[in-house]
């Protein structure tokens, strides 16, 4: 595993860790206020290492060991850093990319513009995540979210220290708005927890309903399983692990 960086318009830098392989290539795109190394991507680089397969993760600008700080960036901004690093992987095998919660969505709208995207697997995608937070929240809420710029996710302690600004939520419907072009052929399979509270999976459900509407042939599966979307327990790491191996 070797480490790179990217060159950003701004002047920053996206870090992130590379391993090169033959015929295929992960590249793995966390969730919100998620670092790059946790449990998923480390059993992902250790699946490819024993296949051969390339693979990557980096961390999007203002958060982990990439430049700038949090606040300082838009969700488009992210959408821009997973584009950078799909498109460093463009010259070697094609690009498998595993998303996980809003990394998931990221992952989406990357392959609809990068052709050597063949296929996502997205773990608990949170479509339109900062859209649907606003308009789920009392009234009262959302209205001081608007007015003041920035506002927690919730009361939990470990987000307080990362408001989000309100110009997420402007980003994440702008994004969301996408949905109505016709969907660039991709394979993709959405692996969902049911019992998952924060990103429900009702949102996967309505959203392969919508690609199908528009493209009866589109090669999109969806897989519920029991338990949450983090995937953490050996069981669920299992079913992940075999949900790789098994695609192309």
């Amino acid at each position: 595993m070797e480490p790179f960086q990217l060159s950003c318009a701004d002047g920053t830098l996206i870090r992130g860790d590379r391993a090169l392989g033959k015929n295929r290539q992960i590249l793995f795109v966390t969730g919100f206020l998620s670092k790059r190394w946790g449990n998923k991507s480390k059993a992902l680089a250790q699946w490819c290492q024993e296949r051969g397969w390339g693979f990557c993760c980096f961390d999007f600008r203002g958060w982990g060991d990439s430049d700038g700080t949090w606040g300082e960036y838009r969700l488009v901004q992210w959408l821009e850093d997973a584009e950078a690093v799909t498109h460093l992987l463009a010259a070697g095998p094609p690009v498998t990319i595993v998303g996980n919660s809003l990394g998931g969505w990221l992952a989406w709208l990357v392959a609809q513009k990068q052709q050597t995207v063949e296929e996502l697997i997205l773990i608990a995608p949170a479509f339109n995540m900062m859209g649907l937070r606003a308009s789920q929240i009392p009234a009262e809420r959302r209205e001081r979210w608007q007015a003041t710029g920035s506002m927690p996710w919730d009361d939990e302690p470990m987000h307080k220290d990362a408001p989000i600004p309100w110009h997420w939520v402007e980003d994440s419907q702008a994004l969301w708005s996408r949905r109505y072009s016709m969907p660039r052929r991709v394979k993709t399979t959405i692996l969902h927890g049911l019992q998952d509270a924060v990103i429900k999976p009702e949102g996967s459900w309505a959203f392969v309903q919508q690609v199908l509407s528009q493209d009866p042939e589109f090669p999109i599966e969806l897989l519920f399983k029991t338990g949450d979307h983090r995937l953490s327990s050996p069981e669920h790491l299992d079913a992940f692990r075999q949900l790789v191996t098994r695609s192309r």
